[in-house]
């Protein structure tokens, strides 16, 4: 039970990483993601032109939802309403550029939001001040006023796209495990929530343990572990119905450390039996089962490449727990991780260019990343316990669990450049983050 258990909690993690560089030639304004380190572009962000009076509500809130959205990539740093020497009072009246020149600002998001009953339109356009001229076409999203931070969200997205080059992040979600009550007795629920923090949403009751959820690639359903047996056994939720049933179980066995294929149409996890903990993959649709490793030793928290075609996993049999790739269908496993220390809780990131994961030496934890072939490692963070990462749907962002001495855990973020590491608010303790893909 004490290697079960080290198999269900090991990992601990490096990354690799690049940060931000300001492209200021006679070209277009442009973040180009390079190695260097230099200071965050600054911006304004007025608020949003209400084009009637019901939209008034929601001309300052959809502002600063995508000023902190920004903000807290440490790519670019507002410059506050206070230092505004123009004001927007037309979503259509030209630019004064001068004005926003005279305040530094490099970039320049203006917006106008309508509604009508429940309905919401939003639309907004990006301005180089630098160049003096218009970023691409001006957009327009419409929703309900219930998902009136998604459509900031939206328009964070677009914005982060068009000056970055890359995808953005802001309209998806993360699940994880929200703790309540003392230490000693404490109550662990899944939860659900936007990926600032926003919109918590409890998925389950609390009156039993529940560790590991994972996302499927559309984001409409999670694998996770329970203990609502005893022990452990893996659970799908339909976040449509908050329907669930057991998947993988067979008796006298114990399941744990699911993942969903990039397809979605399959699971790899850990089946422990007998003393001995292998990786299977399962056809969720017709629950044929494959076993992918036959060792005495513990295999667990696989992860797929994008591509399908492998799988990375923590594995003991080297004597300490390591790395090692292997295809999706199993065969001859290679150990990619070398560095001193124990390695675990691997996760691919959705590019396919890095792996992260947790790493202990010396007494400290690190959350790392390195190259699919296990070279050029890299360290990102270093705590009491910094475990569990899990990727942003754009691959630039981790996010992960941090407990200090003594204290609760709590849900970081880290830029895989190993900057701009941050707090993420939670209602209370928080573990075992998860994030979706972009939402639909």
């Amino acid at each position: 039970m004490a290697r079960l258990i080290l198999a269900l909690t090991a990992g601990l993690a490096l990354m690799l990483g690049a940060a931000a560089a300001f492209a200021q030639s006679s070209g277009p304004l442009r973040i180009e993601i390079t190695e260097g380190v230099i200071e965050p572009m600054p911006f304004a962000v007025p608020a949003f032109v209400a084009e009637n009076s019901a939209g008034q509500q929601f001309s300052d809130q959809l502002s600063r939802v995508i000023a902190a959205n920004l903000s807290n990539t440490g790519l670019f740093r507002e410059i506050p309403a206070s230092a505004h020497i123009a004001r927007i009072t037309s979503f259509d009246a030209p630019v004064q550029y001068s004005d926003w020149r005279a305040i530094n600002a490099q970039a320049l998001i203006t917006g106008a939001v309508s509604v009508q009953g429940n309905r919401m339109s939003v639309k907004f356009r990006l301005f180089d001040i630098v160049s003096g001229r218009q970023m691409g076409d001006g957009l327009q999203f419409q929703g309900s006023t219930d998902a009136w931070r998604r459509m900031a969200h939206k328009v964070s997205d677009a914005v982060y796209s068009r000056i970055t080059g890359e995808g953005g992040y802001f309209d998806s979600r993360v699940v994880f495990v929200a703790e309540s009550g003392p230490r000693e007795n404490r109550v662990k629920r899944l939860a659900v929530m936007d990926q600032d923090g926003a919109n918590v949403e409890y998925l389950t009751d609390g009156r039993a343990l529940v560790i590991a959820p994972r996302f499927s690639p559309t984001g409409d359903r999670i694998l996770y572990t329970s203990y609502e047996t005893g022990t452990p056994r893996i659970y799908l939720m339909d976040m449509g119905n908050m329907r669930r049933q057991v998947v993988g179980d067979q008796p006298g066995t114990m399941t744990f450390a699911p993942r969903f294929s990039p397809d979605g149409g399959s699971m790899v996890y850990s089946l422990s039996v007998g003393g001995t903990t292998d990786l299977f993959r399962l056809n969720l649709s017709n629950g044929q089962r494959t076993q992918l490793t036959n060792a005495p030793s513990i295999a667990t928290a696989p992860s797929f490449s994008p591509d399908g075609n492998r799988v990375v996993f923590e594995s003991d049999r080297s004597g300490t727990s390591q790395l090692y790739v292997m295809p999706a269908n199993g065969g001859e496993a290679r150990r990619i991780s070398f560095g001193q220390g124990r390695y675990g809780t691997p996760v691919w990131s959705p590019r396919g260019d890095l792996i992260a994961f947790t790493k202990s030496h010396q007494g400290r934890f690190h959350i790392g990343v390195m190259r699919s072939d296990g070279s050029e490692e890299r360290l990102l963070t270093a705590s009491f316990l910094d475990e569990g990462p899990t990727w942003a749907p754009n691959g630039r962002v981790i996010m992960f669990t941090r407990e200090t001495a003594g204290g609760d855990p709590a849900l970081w973020s880290v830029d895989i450049s190993g900057r701009n590491l941050r707090r993420i608010p939670t209602p209370g303790p928080a573990s075992d983050p998860a994030w979706s893909p972009l939402r639909q």
